[in-house]
């Protein structure tokens, strides 16, 4: 759904879209499960720049929930999270804050995303709020084993008959200062 410039000069847009899997590429590492459903309202906010110049802002309040499946980072077996945020976002068109001379980032302006052309794509602000949602690396369970680093077997399903690595000798001095603060 592209939200224009042009619409939104004459009135806010009120959407409720609901996204079937496969209509967002979420990356290899995700798969998004049943919809993705979102609604919310767009809306434009002039912004004056001297005397002459108004830049047209889209501000963004609305909420999503989708189902997404991403792999353990442990024992990469499949995980299904049900994800949900609201969000209340601004967009300036890309270009506008170019030619200012550098200065620190207000958490404000942080806040800042930009567009190009003659409004927003809503896919594109979902997948980037549905990336942010999920975790950085999930696991199946807190006591998921993971891999076997030398044969690769899921430790959780079976054990392996690999032999204990011997203990790399670097370690030794930091083993022996562990030894004397415990004694």
């Amino acid at each position: 759904m592209l939200i224009e410039i042009r619409e939104l000069q004459v009135h806010p847009v009120d959407f409720n879209e609901h996204f079937a899997p496969g209509t967002i590429d979420f990356g290899a590492d995700f798969r998004q499960e049943g919809n993705l459903d979102s609604k919310g309202r767009a809306q434009l906010v002039q912004e004056h720049h001297g005397k002459h110049q108004v830049i047209n802002d889209i501000r963004l309040v609305g909420d999503f929930s989708a189902r997404i499946e991403l792999a353990c980072a442990r024992c990469l077996e499949p995980i299904h999270r049900d994800v949900a945020k609201n969000f209340e976002l601004l967009y300036r068109p890309q270009g506008s804050d170019a030619g200012k001379e550098e200065l620190s980032v207000t958490a404000a302006e942080a806040e800042v995303g930009y567009y190009q052309g003659e409004g927003l794509l809503l896919e594109d602000v979902l997948r980037e709020q549905v990336l942010l949602a999920l975790p950085l690396k999930a696991i199946c369970r807190e006591d998921c084993k993971g891999l076997c680093p030398h044969c690769g077997r899921n430790l959780n399903q079976e054990q392996c008959n690999c032999a204990e690595a011997p203990e790399d000798p670097r370690w030794s001095a930091l083993k022996d200062i562990r030894e004397k603060l415990q004694h």
